[in-house]
């Protein structure tokens, strides 16, 4: 498993993330950004790519 971590005091909420992992990032209804907390190793490329992708550099991920 991987561990995803967003540091939400960077998070500006721009959602760019969902683009890439839809499946583990959502912006609410309010437009602030949800995520579970872990996802399955087959993900990691797009988890990847989601951390590339956000503007603030706020999501870490870690191998379990």
């Amino acid at each position: 498993m991987i561990k995803i971590t967003v540091d939400m005091d960077k998070c500006q909420h721009y959602g760019q993330c969902v683009f890439e992992a839809p499946e583990v990032f959502q912006l609410n209804a309010n437009d602030k950004l949800e995520y579970k907390a872990e996802a399955p190793d087959d993900m990691l490329a797009d988890l990847e790519a989601a951390a590339d992708v956000c503007p603030m550099q706020a999501i870490f991920l870690s191998k379990e």
